[in-house]
């Protein structure tokens, strides 16, 4: 049972401030009662496992009465022709009895795999809801359990409780034939039930505990094996890892697993172990007591074959009604634990009657307005459950909010303009664009677009009015085309490359054996850095969003693939109101607002040359990207030119496409590629230097 990693286990109290130190061993109150509306759905199949039960239970007591007769009435008697007629009636109810035995399994079957998928899609709906804190906070292997292991142990306890149950009308059927062969024989084998409930319930309690365990220390193994074998877990640990180190530690997890799983199989068997222990004693009491009594000529041999018959097939059943206990604790077990999983509130929720947002395209793009916005992180006791986090901390520390984030900010993403954010790391520029996708909520203030507050907007008209591309563009192990079609499902063959040429890739699609159909592996590792961003702008063009944000899109790439990404850039933000995250200050220079964020404030707003004139951190930030000592001319090339460094790099405007509303970009001459640089700063790949704009029309110089 592969789940994943992390300390952390279901404790008592409130699941969202539960502390793993203290794990709860019981259930939480209405646990059974809740699980039971996940069978109401499948009472047809329900009923019709009643009815293979009612017919099986018919044939397991008509049984012994046929043997009793062959004996009494025809071995006896030397009736060959009686033996015959009774042997072949009992051969076809045994047919009978494996056919309703098949029936019973495969409509219990129903039940047990119908709950789970109820559970599973259920459970997987819900985490979607769940807000990006929820994601930060929780491993995934151990989430990953609650979807799969757990699911699949609720469903395999329940077939058996399932089956175990339809052995009640069984026993009592048994019981009602062997009261009237023989009542002091029932007496007897009455008198030992009480015997068969104390194994049950003993070994049943320890189960509970140890189920519990068991699927806790599973995840914590498994989650280990998640992160060290997908891609960037397998890289860092062959970069860094120690193999003697880490084979040690999860020998060590493997050996806990190992030692709860010994102490749950030894229990679960010794259950059944003393039920046939019992069974055989109270078996060899019965062959007593009545060969005493045919002895005496109470009643005839065959009424002791009979009586001995009924007595295994009460016992059997009686040891299936034991184990109930077992099977039904180990399903509330994971029932609880799902359970859990869904008592936990999404923080980010629709409000009843929302109002869904013009659909982009329709109108001009929808303005922004952050209003006194405060925000501070929540509690992890709002967000998560212990249970799902690695080294989870005390109640105490969970409950605590994070520090304020940002404080009082108020601006405007005017329409159809692009705005830059920039700042010092960790002022809070990632999570104002949050905001605006309404990943969180602002824990004071207002967000607005076109006058709503995203608060009271639908979530699908907002997800399909923003569009996000991040410095590290993520990718399902799946084909270019099912990573495309995620954006817009409908798209047709010609959107899809229509997307990918403005996004400057097509070219590179076509030349691949596969085309579309090239896996990209896991997270899109078989792509390179350059190529995964222009993937990434492929897909947002092909969802048209009428806001688009860009965090950090074009860092760390080298000069070829920045200048490609920066093209496509360009159509990408045309008439777009649009929010760019850049530390490289070159990118924006010619956004048509820039706001500077430091320590959740903007400290000052304007154009890149309105900043730089008031000479304070804008200034500051532009002069130590420029101005680095050493930056300085380099030596004259082999033609005798000067270097990069040493002649001003000219960039053409023209009457392109539109960049947030600002000076047309064209494709004047730059070193190292086309020269296209967003907002006509730096070449990619050069530095220092002195930079000058030259509009279109104008001589070179």
């Amino acid at each position: 049972m592969l789940i994943s990693q992390g300390p952390g286990g279901i404790t008592v109290g409130d699941p969202n401030s539960s502390d793993t130190k203290s794990k709860r061993d019981s259930l939480r109150p209405g646990t059974a009662r809740r699980a039971l509306t996940y069978v109401r759905p499948h009472r047809r199949s329900l009923l019709f496992l009643l009815l293979t039960t009612v017919v099986d239970s018919l044939v397991i007591v008509a049984t012994p009465l046929l043997l009793k007769e062959i004996v009494d009435e025809g071995i006896l008697k030397d009736d060959l022709g009686l033996v015959t007629a009774l042997a072949l009636t009992a051969a076809g109810l045994a047919v009978v009895d494996a056919v309703m035995q098949l029936g019973q399994s495969y409509f219990s079957g129903r039940i047990g795999q119908g709950v789970s998928h109820d559970l599973r899609v259920q459970t997987f709906t819900h985490v979607q809801r769940q807000p990006m804190a929820f994601f930060t906070r929780t491993q995934t292997g151990l989430l990953t359990s609650r979807l799969n292991a757990d699911v699949m142990l609720a469903q395999q306890a329940l077939g058996l409780l399932l089956t175990s149950a339809t052995s009640v009308l069984t026993v009592l059927l048994v019981l009602a034939e062997m009261f009237y062969l023989s009542w002091l024989i029932t007496l007897i084998a009455v008198a030992l039930l009480p015997l068969f409930t104390v194994p049950g319930i003993w070994v049943g309690r320890r189960l509970q505990r140890y189920s519990r365990e068991q699927m806790q220390s599973n995840a914590e193994l498994a989650g280990v094996v998640q992160e060290r074998f997908n891609v960037s877990g397998a890289m860092l640990a062959k970069l860094y890892g120690r193999p003697r180190a880490e084979a040690a530690a999860f020998s060590a997890r493997a050996g806990k697993v190992r030692d709860i799983g010994v102490q749950w199989t030894v229990f679960s068997r010794l259950s059944f172990i003393s039920m046939g222990l019992l069974a055989a004693l109270a078996t060899a009491l019965v062959y007593g007591a009545g060969g005493a009594l045919v002895l005496d000529d109470v009643f005839q041999i065959g009424t002791l074959v009979a009586l001995a018959v009924l007595l295994g097939r009460l016992y059997g059943p009686i040891t299936q009604l034991s184990g109930m206990q077992a099977n039904a604790l180990t399903a509330l077990v994971s029932f609880d634990r799902l359970f859990e999983l869904l008592d936990l509130k999404p923080l980010i929720e629709e409000k009843p009657g929302a109002t869904a947002l013009p659909p982009p395209g329709t109108g001009p793009a929808p303005r922004v307005e952050f209003d006194r916005v405060s925000f501070r992180y929540p509690p992890a006791s709002e967000v998560s459950l212990a249970s799902l986090e690695a080294n989870t901390q005390s109640p105490e520390a969970r409950s605590k909010a994070g520090p304020q984030v940002l404080h009082e900010l108020s601006f405007e993403l005017p329409s159809g303009r692009l705005t830059a954010l920039v700042g010092l790391s960790g002022g809070g520029k990632t999570t104002i664009t949050h905001l605006v996708s309404r990943l969180y909520d602002p824990t004071s203030g207002t967000v607005r677009m076109d006058g709503h507050d995203l608060r009271d907007v639908t979530l699908d008209s907002l997800r399909d009015t923003v569009g996000v591309v991040t410095q590290d563009a993520h990718f399902y192990h799946d084909t270019i085309r099912a990573n495309l079609l995620y954006a817009r499902p409908d798209a047709t063959e010609q959107d899809l490359m229509q997307a990918c040429d403005a996004a400057q890739i097509g070219e590179l699609i076509r030349s691949l054996p596969s085309g579309l159909d090239t896996v990209v592996g896991d997270r899109g590792y078989r792509l390179s850095g350059g190529e995964k961003q222009r993937l990434a702008l492929a897909r947002l063009m092909l969802k048209a969003p009428s806001v688009v944000i860009l965090d950090e899109a074009t860092a760390h790439l080298d000069s070829e693939s920045e200048a490609a990404v920066q093209r496509a850039l360009t159509t990408a933000l045309r008439d777009r109101t649009s929010l760019v995250i850049a530390h490289r200050l070159s990118t924006i220079r010619e956004a048509d607002q820039i706001l500077v964020i430091d320590g959740g404030r903007v400290r000052e707003r304007g154009t890149h040359e309105e900043l730089l004139a008031a000479g304070e951190l804008y200034a500051d930030l532009y002069r130590t990207q420029f101005d680095r000592p050493g930056a300085g001319p380099p030596a004259a090339d082999e033609d005798g030119r000067p270097g990069v460094r040493g002649r001003p790099q000219v960039m053409t405007l023209g009457d392109g496409p539109l960049l947030g509303g600002g000076p047309m970009l064209g494709t004047g001459p730059m070193p190292g590629a086309d020269g296209l640089v967003l907002g006509g700063g730096m070449p990619p790949g050069g530095g220092g230097g002195e930079y000058r704009v030259r509009r279109r029309g104008e001589p070179d110089e």
